[in-house]
């Protein structure tokens, strides 16, 4: 693994674009998402500001003016007694994995859900079909909370949810 070369920073509306199409990718060719289609950038506009609304982190990896990455964190489920708890998403363009980008953004997320109150982050992850995720949550202290089985069909397969939790 080489040392990252992109810088990690909060994203901004003009980053949606690309993190759409780096999203779209995983909808369509991979099972890493549930979604089996790219969603439309008005969701991602929507998405982009709920997570803001709520002081949550949303975080882009850029390189040479490129998004290579993003992470945010969204409310775990819409009951207020969550409301201390978040999932994480963190990706990475198909090119730029192995470099340690997804472990920079994953630590920045995580120190800005500290310094939003957050006191759980939750991480669903496909398995199998998303090892090198669920390792890298792993090595930065979640915890194996849960399976939930076969829970997910895509590309004419029945999938696993696992479900890793880190206490902040």
């Amino acid at each position: 693994m080489t040392a990252p070369t992109a810088t990690v920073r909060t994203a901004l509306r003009a980053d949606l674009p690309q993190v759409a199409d780096l999203y779209g990718h995983y909808a369509l060719h991979s099972v890493a998402t549930f979604d089996e289609a790219p969603r439309p950038l008005a969701e991602w506009e929507l998405k982009f500001d709920e997570i803001a609304g709520r002081g949550l982190p949303f975080l882009v990896a850029e390189e040479a003016g490129r998004i290579v990455g993003f992470a945010c964190a969204a409310p775990w489920r819409p009951k207020p007694a969550y409301r201390d708890t978040v999932e994480d998403t963190v990706y990475l363009a198909p090119d730029s994995t192995g470099r340690g980008l997804g472990a920079a953004l994953l630590t920045a997320l995580l120190t800005a859900c500290g310094a939003a109150g957050v006191r759980q982050v939750v991480a669903v992850i496909t398995d199998p079909g998303s090892e090198a995720s669920a390792a890298l949550h792993r090595r930065l202290g979640f915890t194996d909370a849960g399976r939930l089985t076969e829970v997910g069909r895509k590309h004419g397969r029945l999938l696993d949810t696992v479900l890793l939790q880190l206490a902040l």
